[in-house]
């Protein structure tokens, strides 16, 4: 398969949206794996250690552009392959033929991606670029563990947080075993391991994310 035909083909735009799927999936590990430092409840010492750790250090800096460009393709070939497979879409009255052997978030995928998006440009609103330009102006990170007790003390903010997560939820109930179909593991073998790997996942890590603006906003955690 051509370059090209990876960014224009169904099949090679399934398999980008699989590498940039299996990228952001190791990403969530690693972001509430740091994010969930606050956990351990010591005033966000260990977090802000931590949080330091990787918005210093230059090969970090390096996987963050990885990890922008890896977003950006999977948006935009997700959405490509939503609105293409959109217009194929069987006629109404085979509609209920799709919806008994699917699950609607399966169905949904555009749907999700794009209130994820939106909640994404919220969260790095809200973090990632107040952070980043403070470093860049005045040579200093600001101190996050505060930041998200004053960004979690309203709850609208809560709320949207919140429905973000349960949408990321969804999306991962249908995206994490699909990127590992797209690459093979669709036997009957796998197939059972993948989804309970996947159903697991796509529960505990939105849960752990969640249960952080909730401990904050009502204060057991400070």
């Amino acid at each position: 398969m051509k370059w090209r035909q990876l960014f224009i083909s169904p099949v090679g735009r399934k398999i980008v949206m699989g590498f940039t799927g299996l990228f952001l999936i190791l990403f969530l590990i690693v972001h509430v794996t740091i994010n969930a430092c606050i956990f351990l409840n010591d005033h966000g010492e260990t977090f802000n250690a931590v949080a330091h750790f990787m918005g210093t250090n230059i090969l970090i800096h390096f996987l963050e552009l990885g990890l922008f460009v890896g977003l950006i393709l999977h948006i935009v070939q997700g959405w490509m392959l939503w609105s293409s497979n959109s217009k194929k879409r069987p006629v109404k009255y085979a509609v209920w033929g799709a919806k008994a052997n699917s699950h609607w978030y399966s169905r949904s995928m555009g749907l999700l991606g794009t209130l994820i998006f939106i909640f994404l440009v919220i969260h790095l609103a809200n973090f990632w670029v107040p952070n980043r330009y403070n470093y860049v102006v005045h040579g200093e990170e600001l101190n996050l563990f505060e930041r998200m007790k004053v960004v979690f003390s309203h709850p609208v903010v809560v709320l949207i947080y919140l429905g973000g997560l349960v949408s990321l939820s969804y999306h991962l109930m249908h995206g994490f075993q699909s990127a590992f179909r797209t690459f093979g593991m669709n036997s009957r073998r796998y197939i059972p391991i993948v989804k309970g790997i996947g159903v697991a996942f796509a529960i505990i890590v939105p849960m752990l994310f969640a249960l952080m603006p909730i401990l904050l906003y009502f204060k057991v955690i400070s």
